[in-house]
C-alpha cells in the first residue's frame, strides 16, 4: 500500500466479529471527529476536548442505529498522531456493520490491514520495530511472548540501537570528511575511539542474535512432536495432554496418517503438539508418506515424546530406536505407555534406562511427564527486563550489521583506504537503520503491515 493515501480518514472495527456485549468501531485521520459528528445525537463532538467520553446515539437521517460511548482523540495525541474516535456500541454484527457503512457514506474509507499502526509509525508515534512488536502483542500466546513483545513496545533494543546508531553516524560524518581533505593526509576521526564505538554496538547486538532461537521459540511454542510404533497410544497420549478429543484413536494401526496439531500452555510455554503417524515399515503409498513426514518433523522439532508400547515392548529393539531418534539431535524423553499392562521386568528395564512410564488412557503419571517436559524448557520464562529478539527480520538484520562492522574492524587492522571503510559504515548503518524503521523502503512496510489484523 502506497503512503499516498494516508490523508484519508479511515474506519474499521477494532473488536472481533462475533456477537459480544459490546463492540469498538476506530475512525482516524483528520476529518474523523468531524465525519462521526455528523452521525452522533448528542453533545456537538466538534467542541470537545480531546480524552473525553461521550454518550449519545448514532444515527443516519431519521434512522437510529444504536446507543453508544463515543471516545475522541485530538492529534496528536492518539494512537496513530491523528484525530480519532473509539465508538463503542452494542455488540451485535449487524449494529456494527452498520455503524461502519454509515461512517463510510460520510466520508471515511474501510482501513487496510495494520494502517492504523503504520499511521502510527509514519506519524513517529512509534519505530518499526515497536510497530511490529504491536501485532506480536496481539498474537502472544504466553506470559513470556507477552512479557517480550511488552517491552518491545515500550522502546527495547531498538532505542538502545537508535542511540548507538547516532554515535556511528558521528564517526561516519568524520570518515566523509577525510574523504573531502585525502590529498592532505589528515585524520579526523580517532581510529582507537571509532574501534572502540564498533566493539560497543557488537557487544550490545551479538547477545541478541544469539537469543533469537530462544526467542522464536519463546514466540512461536515448542514443536513437540509424539513419535513411536503404530498403537503405541500417541493419540490418546495427545488427546490427554490437550485433555480433549482432538485426535482419531483406533485399534487399527496405522490410523493416523498426517501431522495433528495443537497447543498446550504450561505455566506460560506454549507447546505445539505434532502427533504423527506411527513409525513402521509400510507397503500401503500413503501411510509411507505419513511415516516419511513423521521423520522430517522429528528433525525439525525442538521436543520429541518417544512412546513405547510396554505390554510389547521389546527391550533391546527400543534401545536401537530410541539411539536413532537421538541421532536427530533434538532432546527426546523416552515415555513407556500403557504400563498398567506391562510386566515387571520390562518396566523396571525401561525405568532403569530412564523412561517415565505412563498410562495415557488411564492418566497415570502425566504430571511427571508435564513436569520433565516443563525442566527442559525453564529459559523460556523471562525477566521483565530481560531482551530477547523473536523477529526473523530483526535477526537478518542484526545479522547483517555484525558482518559489515566485523568488515570495518578488519579494514582498520589493515589500514585499508578510507573510501572502503567508508562503505562498510554505510552499510552497517542502513541495516541498523532498517531495524527502526530509519530507512524504509514501500515494499517492507507493506510486508510488515500486510500481517496485522484489520482495526490495528
Amino acid at each position: 500500500m502506497s503512503n499516498q493515501g494516508f490523508h484519508d480518514t479511515i474506519v474499521a472495527l477494532a473488536t472481533p466479529n462475533g456477537v459480544g456485549a459490546i463492540a469498538v468501531v476506530r475512525v482516524s485521520g483528520e476529518d474523523a471527529i468531524k465525519i462521526t459528528a455528523s452521525l452522533f445525537q448528542g453533545k456537538d463532538l466538534n467542541t470537545q476536548k480531546g480524552y473525553t467520553i461521550h454518550f449519545g446515539k448514532i444515527t443516519e437521517g431519521e434512522r437510529v442505529i444504536d446507543e453508544v460511548l463515543v471516545s475522541l482523540f485530538r492529534a496528536p495525541h492518539s494512537y496513530t498522531g491523528e484525530n480519532s474516535v473509539e465508538i463503542s456500541c452494542h455488540g451485535s454484527p449487524m449494529i456494527a456493520g452498520e455503524i461502519l457503512k454509515a461512517l463510510v457514506r460520510a466520508g471515511a474509507r474501510p482501513a487496510a490491514a495494520g494502517e492504523f499502526t503504520r499511521r502510527a509509525f509514519l506519524n513517529g508515534k512509534l519505530d518499526l520495530a515497536q510497530a511490529e512488536a504491536v501485532a506480536d502483542l496481539i498474537h502472544s500466546e504466553n506470559e513470556s511472548a507477552r512479557i517480550t513483545a511488552l517491552q518491545q513496545m515500550k522502546g527495547g533494543f531498538s532505542k538502545i540501537l537508535s542511540e548507538l546508531r547516532d554515535e556511528l553516524i558521528s564517526f561516519a560524518s568524520l570518515i566523509e570528511l577525510e574523504l573531502d581533505f585525502s590529498e592532505e593526509d589528515v585524520e579526523f576521526a580517532r581510529r582507537d575511539d571509532l574501534i572502540a564505538m564498533i566493539r560497543k554496538i557488537l557487544d550490545f547486538i551479538v547477545p541478541l542474535i544469539d537469543s533469537f532461537d530462544r526467542g522464536n521459540v519463546i514466540r512461536e511454542g515448542v514443536r513437540t512432536v509424539i513419535a513411536g510404533k503404530p498403537n503405541a497410544g500417541k493419540s490418546t497420549l495427545l488427546n490427554a495432554l490437550l485433555k480433549e478429543e482432538k485426535a482419531i484413536v483406533s485399534e487399527i494401526a496405522g490410523t493416523t496418517r498426517d501431522v495433528i496439531e495443537d497447543v498446550v500452555h504450561m505455566e506460560g510455554i506454549t507447546l505445539r503438539f505434532l502427533d504423527t503417524a506411527g513409525l513402521r515399515e509400510t507397503s500401503d503409498p500413503v501411510e509411507a508418506i505419513g511415516v516419511s513426514r513423521s521423520v522430517e518433523q522429528m528433525k525439525k522439532a525442538n521436543l520429541i515424546l518417544y512412546l513405547v508400547d510396554l505390554s510389547l515392548a521389546e527391550v533391546n529393539h527400543v534401545s536401537q530406536e530410541l539411539d536413532a531418534i537421538r541421532s536427530y539431535g533434538v532432546p527426546v524423553i523416552p515415555v513407556g505407555n500403557k504400563m498398567d499392562l506391562a510386566s515387571e521386568d520390562v518396566k523396571r528395564a525401561l525405568d532403569d534406562s530412564g523412561f517415565i512410564l505412563i498410562s495415557a488412557k488411564a492418566q497415570l503419571n502425566l504430571d511427571l511427564l508435564r513436569s520433565k517436559i516443563m525442566s527442559l524448557f525453564q529459559n523460556l520464562t523471562l525477566r521483565p527486563d530481560e531482551l530477547v529478539i523473536t523477529n526473523v527480520r530483526h535477526y537478518s538484520g542484526l545479522l547483517q550489521t555484525k558482518d559489515a562492522l566485523e568488515r570495518v574492524m578488519e579494514s582498520l587492522e589493515q589500514k585499508i583506504s578510507g573510501d572502503l571503510l567508508a562503505q562498510d559504515i554505510r552499510q552497517a548503518l542502513h541495516h541498523l537503520g532498517e531495524l527502526t524503521g530509519s530507512i524504509t523502503t514501500e515494499d517492507l512496510l507493506d510486508q510488515i503491515f500486510s500481517r496485522f489484523c484489520i482495526g490495528k
